[in-house]
């Protein structure tokens, strides 16, 4: 039985955001026709962007999202999976503002029907003042 070799591709967009020390990860893969984009956060080569906005950081978590499909000519409209982790701390009365401010910045960017998701609320990040991180994937229409 002979094998198919998928192509394979490393995306990592020049003047992103990186680790704190160097390690082995990327921030996207495209596997033929899926792209996988790592936990994107709300961050560039300067440190985070936001602190203490859910609104900002979310923005600026799927300007990262879009970067990252960009390189390999995908876009947010690709997207068909969102995992999306969130930090809040604050009065257990104001949670639900909280997420729906996450929420409409979210789905500016998303188009209707939306890809499935997930919101997962947690105690911390990477990095104590990150609010939010998500990962995403998607599948680029294959041309005729």
């Amino acid at each position: 039985m002979e094998k198919t070799i998928m192509e394979k591709t490393r995306i990592m967009p020049k003047g992103h955001w990186d680790w704190s020390m160097p390690v082995p990860f990327s921030q996207g893969w495209k596997v033929g026709n899926m792209v996988f984009v790592g936990g994107q956060i709300s961050a560039d080569e300067n440190g985070i962007i936001g602190v203490g906005d859910i609104e900002v950081q979310t923005r600026t978590v799927f300007e990262n999202i879009r970067k990252v499909l960009n390189e390999v000519g995908s876009d947010i409209k690709d997207i068909v999976k969102l995992n999306t982790y969130y930090v809040y701390k604050g009065n257990e009365n104001e949670t639900t503002e909280f997420w729906e401010k996450m929420t409409k910045v979210r789905l500016e960017y998303l188009a209707d029907p939306g890809p499935v998701g997930t919101a997962i609320r947690v105690s911390g990040l990477m990095w104590e003042d990150l609010l939010i991180e998500i990962e995403a994937i998607a599948i680029i229409e294959e041309e005729n």
